[in-house]
Order: C-alpha cells, then sequence, then structure tokens
C-alpha cells in the first residue's frame, strides 16, 4: 500500500467518504442522489457514483463509541474491494481526530495481509495508492500508521507460519535480519550459550525437539548511558504438542501458534526503531519447540532454572511458564528494567474468562494497571484484571522442589500460572504479565481457518509513547 497526502478532493477520482451515522450532510459534494439508501451504520458500504462518473464507497464508521474500531471498517472496506481498485483511490479524512486518521491508514494497511504465504497460485494484487485528503499537513501521521499497519502484517506472518518453516533458530534469524533493517542491536543465544548461562527451563521444554531452543534479546537503546526503561518478554513456543502429557489432535495444528507473545515483541521493538521512540527497551524472546521424544523431559522430573530455583514437573503442558520464567529472571537480573511486561499464549483458562474479547491483566502496580487498561480501551485491544492474591500460592506448593509448574485444579488455571511466573520476577514492583490466549489467534472475516489477529503491537507501542512522552 502506498500513501500519500493531499489537501483537496478530485471529483475525477474514485472516493471513499466515511459517514457518522445520521450525519451525511457532507455528501451533496460527492452524489447526486439527494436521499441514498444508506445511515452510516458501522461498517456499512454503499457504492454510488458521482457527478463526474466515479466510484463513491460510502463508509459507515457508526457512532462515538465505534471511534476505536475504526480500522476495522476501512480495513474490511479495502479488503472487499481492492481487487477492483487500479487508480488511486482517495480517503476523506476532514473531521478525524489524529488517532483516527492512524487507525483508518493502520486499517487500510492490514488489508493488504495475505494468509497465503504458502500458496503456490496467487491472485495478482494491485499496488493501492490511497490519497488522504485533508486540510492539513498529515505526513508524519501517515508514514507512522503505514509503519505500525505493516509492523502488524509482519507479526501476523510470523504467527501464522507453520512450525516446519517457524523453528526457535527461524524467529532468532528474523530478529537480526529486522535488527540490521530497522538499527537496533539484537543477539541469539543459542544451545552452547544457554547451557553456559543457566537457562536450564528453556532447555528442558525444547530437549524433546530436533530443532533446539535459542534465546533471542533485543536491545533499542536511543538514551546511551541511561537504564533500560521498560523489558518486555515473550513466549516464543514455535509448536506445542503438549509434550509427553500430550494434547488431543483436536485442533493441534493451529499449536503453531504459540509464540504469539514472542511475536509482540518482537514487533514492538521493531516498530519502537522505526518509529524512533525515544524509550531505552529491551526485548527477550524465550524460544523453543515442546515435542515428543525420548528426550523429552517428563511428569515428575524436577528441573533448575535460570533464577535457580527448581521446579517440579506435573504437566509437560504447562511449558510457557517454564520458559518465560527464565526470560524473566535473566532480563530483570541483567538488565534491571523499570517495569516489566511479559506477553504469552498461557493458559486456556483465561480464554474459559474472557472469551475472546480481551486479554488477562496480571499485576501489583496499580498505576501500570490502569494506564494499560486505559489504552486497550482506546486502541480496541482491550485488558482486564485479575487477581495476584497469595491464597493460590498454595496451589504450587511441591515437597520436592522449590515450586511446581501446575496445580492439577481444573480452576483459577490463568492466574496460578500468573502466581507461578511471579516467582521468578525477583519481587520487581513494576512487572505486569498479560495473558493473550484468546486475543493473539482465532477466527477471522479474512480467512476460512483460524489466524492470527496481531492484537498487542498497538497496545504495548502506545504504552512506550506514553513512557516517552512522561
Amino acid at each position: 500500500m502506498i500513501f500519500k497526502y493531499v489537501s483537496k478532493v478530485n471529483t475525477h477520482q474514485d472516493v471513499i467518504v466515511p459517514c457518522k451515522k445520521g450525519k451525511l450532510e457532507q455528501l451533496t459534494q460527492f452524489i447526486t442522489i439527494k436521499e441514498p439508501d444508506f445511515n452510516g451504520e458501522f461498517s456499512t458500504v454503499q457504492m454510488l457514483y458521482g457527478p463526474e462518473g466515479n466510484r463513491v464507497y460510502l463508509l459507515g464508521i457508526g457512532e462515538e463509541k465505534d471511534a476505536v474500531k475504526i480500522d476495522e471498517a476501512f480495513r474490511k472496506l479495502s479488503f472487499d474491494y481492492k481487487k477492483y481498485w487500479k487508480a488511486p483511490i482517495q480517503v476523506v479524512t476532514e473531521g478525524f481526530s489524529d488517532a483516527e486518521l492512524q487507525k483508518a491508514v493502520i486499517g487500510l494497511e492490514m488489508s493488504a495481509y495475505d494468509i497465503g504465504t504458502f500458496k503456490t497460485k496467487k491472485d495478482e494484487v494491485n499496488a493501492i495508492t490511497f490519497e488522504i485528503v485533508n486540510r492539513k499537513d498529515i505526513t508524519n501521521s501517515l508514514e507512522e500508521a503505514k509503519a505500525i499497519g505493516a509492523t502488524i502484517n509482519r507479526i501476523k506472518t510470523l504467527v501464522d507460519a507453520p512450525a516446519n518453516q517457524k523453528t526457535p533458530e527461524f524467529l532468532g534469524d528474523w530478529a537480526e535480519k529486522s535488527a540490521k533493517t530497522s538499527n537496533y542491536k539484537c543477539t541469539v543465544l543459542h544451545q552452547k550459550e544457554l547451557e553456559a548461562q543457566g537457562f536450564d527451563a528453556v532447555l528442558a521444554v525444547g530437549q524433546g525437539s530436533a530443532n533446539p531452543p535459542v534465546v533471542i534479546v533485543t536491545e533499542y537503546m536511543p538514551k546511551q548511558g541511561a537504564s533500560v526503561d521498560i523489558g518486555l518478554v515473550g513466549k516464543g513456543i514455535t509448536f506445542d504438542t503438549g509434550g509427553l502429557s500430550i494434547k488431543s489432535s483436536t485442533n493441534l495444528h493451529y499449536m503453531k501458534s504459540d509464540m504469539g507473545g514472542a511475536a509482540v515483541v518482537l514487533g514492538v521493538v521493531e516498530l519502537a526503531a522505526k518509529l524512533k521512540l525515544d524509550v531505552n527497551i529491551v526485548g527477550v524472546v524465550a524460544s523453543a519447540e515442546n515435542a515428543v521424544d525420548s528426550k523429552s523431559y517428563r511428569p515428575g522430573d524436577v528441573i533448575n532454572s535460570f533464577s535457580g530455583k527448581t521446579i517440579e514437573i506435573i504437566d509437560t503442558d504447562a511449558e510457557g511458564r517454564l520458559v518465560l520464567a527464565d526470560g524473566l529472571s535473566y532480563i530483570i537480573k541483567k538488565f534491571q528494567p523499570k517495569q516489566v511486561i511479559d506477553l504469552a499464549t498461557l493458559t486456556g483458562s483465561v480464554v474459559q474468562t474472557l472469551g475472546y474479547a480481551a486479554a488477562g491483566m496480571f499485576t501489583n502496580n496499580i498505576e501500570m494497571a490502569q494506564q494499560l487498561s486505559k489504552i486497550g480501551f482506546d486502541t480496541n485491544e482491550r485488558v482486564w484484571p485479575l487477581p495476584l492474591f497469595s491464597d493460590y500460592e498454595s496451589d504450587l506448593h511441591s515437597d520436592i522442589a522449590d515450586l511446581r509448574n501446575f496445580s492439577g485444579k481444573p480452576i483459577a488455571g490463568a492466574i496460578t500460572a500468573a502466581k507461578f511466573l511471579e516467582a521468578f520476577t525477583e519481587d520487581h514492583k513494576a512487572w505486569m504479565h498479560l495473558d493473550i490466549a484468546g486475543v493473539s489467534f482465532g477466527d477471522s472475516p479474512y480467512s476460512k481457518m483460524k489466524g492470527a489477529s496481531g492484537y498487542g503491537v498497538q497496545l504495548i507501542t502506545n504504552y512506550i509513547k506514553q513512557i516517552a512522552e512522561n
């Protein structure tokens, strides 16, 4: 997608005219019909012809409450009609706030995403140019919004990629290439380095796979000599069989998506570098494939961890919290970030609790919770607080190790997973865990099968921008 700023509408060109519900007064300059069969209901489209024979796409953007999801309306319109577009399309954005303008551009850019990366026969794709019409110069906003949309598409490509392509080493290569292109530092720790430094939990999870685990460390540090403002940790399980506690075969092919948290971390660090945000960021991705083999770790095993704590394995399908435990310990001990956020497609329990509408948010830091909650509603990437009460600590008691990785109870699964992670945060006062299992990957109007949503990039990037402003 190509985006250009123009200050005036050209009535000879095809044009997209966004309309709020019941507010159609501005349409008289674009169409000859006095009363079109259209009222601006959210994400509705009416295609008419203007006085010059050009196509006029009336796009409903609904009411004020719909403003946070305006990207969805633009994305759906472009997805449905882009195969017909060859000449530049104008988009009227007069009266949009900066946030609405960026949302519109992000939606248009996201419509370019093609889930069929591995198809041998593909539909021919036109290189579409959008001319964004506004009286004020919005060039910088356009560039930023395009970068956000393009980054979301990149991480969706990662999440949707098949596991035979997307190994832990592949994620490391992706990050190294991104770092070179976007000008930040990337270090990939391979098997020998992991053994030498004591990433025992990551190694245990990955020991049953032919594809060795890695830990990816990305550093975007524009403020030389200053401390790290925020550390991000992502779960990077490139395929999850459940290990010896093997999963059912139903929907097992979707377990390629179990690195959704890692994808967000990789995307956010890349985007922060592209946008040149004045914030020091470190991202750590702990990546392994949880496979079944004669070398696989077993239920009943006791393993070590980077923190030095020992862990009794009750369920090998509770592997994400193990790699995150090492990632959290490492980033806190090595970089001492002021704030830490980890993201993971961690539990089915959070889906049972919140469905597909929000991520589970766990933190004892009220200020972080309030800030991220507001940003979540503003970006339509919502989070919802769940407790970290000490009452749940007994569920992780082990007689033979410091703690166990799974309570075994059919209740509070997302909470006990978060309590497990908390044990590896060195009592950090500004740590947050986001369980994104229900929002990272799921049903989509743009594909027949489940696919990546791109959740998290806007949420975390906007949170980091707020840190920069403060």
